[in-house]
């Protein structure tokens, strides 16, 4: 379940071990999600960070290399968005709009989804200066001014990483105070290169003409509706991810967010045949790089399982 880095590389593993691998991609109409074909790099522009392209490459040129991949070695993909599951026994069950799925194993890369303003202007320079994820993007920013979205530590976090090469980073916060770890707080706060601006929210982001770059953006004071436009390049939204393990719910074992739980070294979950790679058990580094890796451990994982199974 899945068609992003885990998913599509538990697919290339999978079918290269004969085991007829069925991806489902999730519908096309899921923009912005994990669930959308391809995931969240579909909606990423240049990508610096995944070895083997010097050059860098475009998300969506890179998904389509892992889905050519995943296809030449057998990989069926079907569209479609998972309505439920039942895991109570073997073959276990998927149903997937009009289709019904059995399989016995099931590796789940659903991903997890960033959480926006959900704004158009946000929506529309997606991968054009906006992002949800500072470590994968902020190196593009190199010496230039950008703004952070959030309070919590996620915020701080990026915020303090995107110091390391941008040249001003503003926090954009809607209340008076943060709700971010006191260390996390004090970090922010001592770093001469974070300004803290309280009480406000993004109205709109502004982009270039052509919409291949951001200029700015117009901020709105929640106390008194007044509004300011500041100049950036870059505009980061950090207010949090929700795992995509909605239709796992009592039926996996998961964290109090939703994250699914995985025995450590490994890709099982509290249900044997069961795996989970990629976003979808991992809100610690959240790259595509580890996404991969995982879907290699689920697709040996399962062909263990399945061997000693018989």
């Amino acid at each position: 379940m899945g068609s992003g880095p885990a998913g599509l590389t538990a697919a290339i593993y999978a079918a290269r071990a004969n085991l007829e691998p069925i991806v489902v991609e999730g519908a096309i109409d899921r923009p912005l999600n994990d669930l959308a074909p391809g995931g969240q790099l579909t909606i990423t522009t240049d990508v610096e960070n995944y070895p083997g392209f010097p050059e860098g490459v475009m998300g969506p040129d890179l998904m389509d290399l892992f889905r050519k991949q995943a296809l030449r070695f057998g990989t069926r993909i079907i569209e479609g968005n998972i309505e439920r599951v039942d895991l109570s026994r073997r073959p276990f069950t998927v149903w997937v709009e009009n289709d019904t799925l059995t399989c016995d194993t099931l590796i789940i890369s659903t991903g997890a989804s960033a959480k926006l303003l959900n704004i158009e202007s946000e929506t529309r320079l997606m991968g054009y200066g906006v992002s949800a994820c500072a470590t994968c993007d902020g190196p593009l920013y190199k010496g230039q001014n950008v703004l952070v979205v959030g309070g919590g530590d996620t915020a701080m976090e990026e915020a303090t990483f995107l110091t390391r090469m941008c040249k001003k980073v503003t926090v954009v916060h809607r209340r008076g105070e943060l709700r971010a770890s006191k260390i996390m707080q004090e970090r922010a706060r001592t770093n001469p290169k974070i300004e803290l601006v309280w009480h406000s929210a993004i109205d709109e982001v502004i982009g270039r003409p052509d919409g291949k770059a951001v200029i700015g953006a117009r901020l709105r004071d929640l106390r008194d509706s007044s509004t300011r436009t500041i100049d950036c390049t870059g505009v980061f939204v950090a207010i949090g991810h929700k795992p995509n393990s909605d239709p796992f719910r009592g039926q996996l074992e998961m964290d109090e967010v939703g994250y699914l739980k995985v025995l450590p070294g490994s890709t099982r979950t509290s249900v044997p045949g069961v795996f989970a790679a990629g976003d979808v058990a991992d809100h610690v580094y959240r790259q595509a790089v580890t996404a991969a890796g995982t879907g290699c451990m689920a697709a040996l994982d399962a062909e263990r399982f399945l061997g000693a199974a018989g």
